[in-house]
């Protein structure tokens, strides 16, 4: 997911940084180390969102698991009346 939204920003920016090199300075108006720069924002910024987005995953499918595993128990426990835990 990461990729997707950082993948189209860096390829565009690499392919006027490549292919029309003399408009990417005149329109920039920055270094050549700025182009560096931003291709190592983009790579930081994917892999902050995608390790949130597999912390968040993670707590979702953890909280899920306990409600199955509660509604499990407590079917098991109206299920058999003397079995007492």
């Amino acid at each position: 997911m990461a990729i997707l939204f950082s993948l189209p920003i860096i390829l565009s920016v690499v392919a006027v940084y490549l292919f029309i090199p003399d408009w990417y300075m005149k329109i920039s108006k920055t270094s050549p180390g700025t182009f560096i720069t931003i291709i190592f924002a983009m790579l930081l910024i994917s892999l902050f969102f995608s390790f949130f987005r597999m912390q968040f995953k993670w707590e979702m499918n953890e909280q899920l698991h306990k409600e199955l595993k509660s509604k499990e128990n407590r079917a098991a426990s109206n299920a058999d009346p003397d079995n007492k835990k």
